[in-house]
């Protein structure tokens, strides 16, 4: 395998553990229109897709309803849910060993919220490039977003690992032709599996995962 290049991460379940912030994200929604919470098949959709999509789903494509639900959620105000936010071990210290020795990027389907989150969490400067799903046609499974890491830094897809943890991701990566490295999901198909973000340094240094 080439050296990499170039290190892109999901956000949602990769960077951080935002289960929960999902779920309050958008059963706040669907209170305000008077619909019940969503239950776990509801959620795990929602925790994978972008919001236009997710409010597609939730709200039954209703094209009335679907507008007001999005001109509802902009006058929301998303910072109360950062507490809620959990960042993921060894974040950090790992972004700070990957930006002395190749590009780093975020590849998500988040679309104005990302900027904020990395901001509170200080992460913005630990990144060359932040692809969300306003930057683009189509968002993810589609292999949009991760084309655009191809062109933005000129690598080709075999000096590129994506870090993701779920189907969505998987689809993505196989579609670009870039290698998957799973994060805690033995279920992807993947060149490898971690359970911790540090695993990726041995990758990165040739080494493969460690454990």
């Amino acid at each position: 395998m080439p050296p990499i290049k170039v290190v892109a991460f999901d956000c949602d379940g990769v960077m951080f553990d935002t289960t929960e912030v999902n779920r309050m994200y958008y059963n706040l929604l669907l209170a305000h229109f008077g619909r019940p919470p969503m239950d776990e098949a509801q959620l795990a959709f929602v925790h994978q897709h972008a919001v236009e999509e997710s409010v597609n789903f939730l709200f039954d494509a209703d094209p009335s309803l679907v507008e007001k639900v999005h001109a509802y959620r902009r006058t929301m105000d998303y910072r109360p849910l950062f507490a809620h936010m959990l960042i993921e071990p060894h974040l950090k210290s790992v972004l700070d060993w990957l930006k002395q020795r190749v590009r780093t990027a975020v590849v998500t389907n988040r679309t104005d919220t990302i900027g904020p989150v990395l901001d509170t969490f200080g992460l913005s400067h630990r990144f060359d490039a932040v692809i969300s799903a306003l930057d683009v046609q189509h968002p993810k499974p589609h292999p949009e977003p991760l084309l655009r890491i191809l062109t933005l830094f000129a690598v080709k897809p075999e000096e590129v690992i994506y870090v993701g943890d779920s189907a969505v991701d998987e689809a993505a990566a196989t579609a670009a032709g870039i290698p998957l490295v799973a994060y805690r999901n033995p279920a992807l198909e993947a060149r490898w599996h971690i359970e911790g973000l540090d695993e990726i340094l041995g990758i990165v240094n040739g080494k493969g995962a460690k454990g």
